[in-house]
């Protein structure tokens, strides 16, 4: 197993350890890791001169801001004559939400670290105001809509990056990120999950769910073309990540093509 896989599990279990509470655990799921934006911070990190403790707190702290936003957007919104459990369980959502942000903000004072707090915090007010936008404003166009959401997808790892001087790969992260957000989205909505993208998508009068399904993967087809040609052109010493990225293409988008078809 390379070292960098390693690494990968090594600080899924620790993030996995900060984030669980035995109260939440109880009523809640456990939150989702994102493996791909955790691979990412680590070659940013990788690629630093910063102490090995201090490369951890950064993954770990961005890595709690991400699970943070990522569980406040599961919270539904409310109707009064909502069940009692589907209330709490929503009550409960919205705290650990406050929970892990909380965490990163404990952590990162241990190391006073002004900087980073103030990237971090930046980026949560920014992603914050572009969801606003992006779930009660009109978008003019598919363009516009999309644009935002890789926004929402890549703007932290790519704050995080900027701070520590290390954006080689920043434009490379934004595209898979959003790209994977896209088939995730896709594939919720065809396997009956719930896709909050297609959902706000769908209600705009003149599309249908089919064009818009054909739309969605013709945006895939070509983000994963330009993807491929990005991360060939990375430098050899991301080649760990050159690997990582191909094999995630493979799996999520051409074995999955492949079953389809077959």
């Amino acid at each position: 197993m390379n070292p960098s896989d390693m690494h990968i599990d090594q600080l899924k279990t620790t993030i996995a350890a900060k984030v669980r509470h035995p109260f939440l655990a109880k009523f809640i799921a456990d939150p989702v890791i994102d493996e791909d934006k955790l691979a990412i911070l680590i070659s940013i990190m990788d690629h630093t001169t910063l102490p090995a403790y201090k490369k951890e707190k950064y993954i770990v702290t961005t890595m709690l801001v991400q699970i943070a936003l990522d569980t406040h957007d599961l919270v539904t919104l409310s109707d009064n004559d909502d069940e009692h459990e589907t209330v709490r369980t929503r009550q409960l959502t919205v705290l650990a939400g406050d929970y892990y942000s909380g965490l990163y903000y404990y952590m990162l004072a241990q190391l006073n670290d002004i900087p980073m707090v103030r990237t971090l915090a930046g980026a949560i007010k920014e992603i914050n105001e572009l969801k606003m936008d992006l779930y009660y404003k009109d978008v003019e166009s598919f363009q516009e809509f999309f644009t935002s959401l890789k926004k929402i997808e890549s703007l932290l790892i790519q704050r995080v990056a900027d701070c520590v001087q290390k954006t080689a790969i920043s434009e490379m992260a934004g595209d898979w990120l959003f790209t994977k957000r896209l088939m995730e989205e896709k594939n919720s909505y065809q396997e009956g999950r719930f896709s909050p993208v297609i959902e706000l998508l769908i209600n705009r009068p003149e599309e249908t769910s089919t064009q818009l399904l054909t739309n969605i993967e013709q945006l895939i087809h070509k983000q994963i073309t330009k993807i491929e040609v990005t991360v060939s052109q990375l430098p050899i010493h991301f080649n760990w990540l050159k690997a990582y990225i191909d094999s995630s293409i493979y799996h999520r988008f051409y074995k999955t093509h492949m079953a389809e078809e077959g």
